[in-house]
């Protein structure tokens, strides 16, 4: 069950980033945006499911350290990198609904790969160093209590002091969520004020683009939000498997529903997907 769910994420994204790299229709920046979060799924999605089908068919359930602080640093630096494309998706559709005029001027092929590069290299720094600093700890137990290696967890087996630690992993985590946040609310108000006075078209417009990314960053916050709370707060006191389940949420069902939301609901992505799987 669990490689044919990672196999059908891997298929879904790979197919929507090739129909985006191999149709000229979809060289614009908004599909350029949904390609990189496509990437930024397969990239999370690697990060959880190879080392967790080992541990599945392995009757003794070990991980070697390197690969431990590897998974750390891959999963936290995806879920930063989620956050930063939806907040990069977000000011796009607030440069094309609110400044119809400017967005070919303002959206410019240089601008476009600085928030690309922005997107993927500030989560990898941040999570490099986070992962650096949970390395240098002198560990004095060796069981996690999940199913993937987090830095909380390993924060906790710690017998040396882990104020820095602490300091810097909620630092990295109000950075990567809160500043994003900020910048996806604020566009998704002028958005609003548009639509508000706006024609019906504007707001046709407005809903049928902006509609996929609102559930796609509803989606991922529910999963971040499960994940904080598990890790900050005792849950014991839940079934096992509702406890997996809750961990897992933000790393299977994302990398999932996104290639499904995006696929249906663009119009452009659902003819050229439907002329591809349906072609005789």
């Amino acid at each position: 069950m669990v490689l044919s769910l990672y196999l059908l994420i891997l298929c879904a994204n790979v197919l929507l980033i090739v129909v985006i790299c191999m149709n000229r229709s979809l060289h614009e920046p908004m599909y350029v945006f949904l390609c990189s979060l496509f990437v930024n799924e397969l990239y999370g999605s690697t990060g959880l499911f190879p080392l967790l089908l080992l541990q599945i068919l392995s009757d003794v359930h070990t991980v070697p350290d390197v690969f431990c602080f590897l998974q750390n640093f891959l999963l936290y630096s995806y879920g930063g990198a989620e956050y930063l494309n939806l907040a990069v998706m977000s000011y796009d559709r607030y440069l094309a609904i609110c400044c119809p005029l400017q967005y070919n001027t303002q959206m410019t092929v240089n601008r476009i790969a600085i928030l690309i590069s922005v997107t993927w290299c500030c989560p990898l720094l941040l999570c490099l160093v986070m992962t650096s600093l949970s390395n240098s700890l002198h560990l004095c137990g060796n069981i996690i209590e999940k199913v993937y290696c987090d830095n909380f967890s390993i924060v906790k087996l710690a017998c040396s002091d882990t104020t820095v630690n602490n300091i810097y992993g909620l630092f990295v985590s109000s950075f990567s969520i809160f500043c994003p946040l900020i910048l996806i609310f604020y566009s998704y108000i002028k958005i609003l004020k548009i639509c508000l006075s706006g024609s019906k078209g504007t707001r046709q417009k407005a809903v049928s683009t902006c509609a996929p990314h609102l559930a796609s960053l509803v989606n991922f916050s529910c999963g971040a939000c499960f994940e904080i709370m598990q890790s900050r707060f005792n849950m014991k006191t839940l079934p096992n498997v509702l406890r997996i389940f809750l961990s897992l949420y933000w790393l299977t069902c994302q990398p999932l529903l996104n290639p499904v939301v995006y696929g249906l609901t663009l119009s452009k992505m659902r003819i050229i997907c439907k002329s591809l799987v349906f072609a005789e």
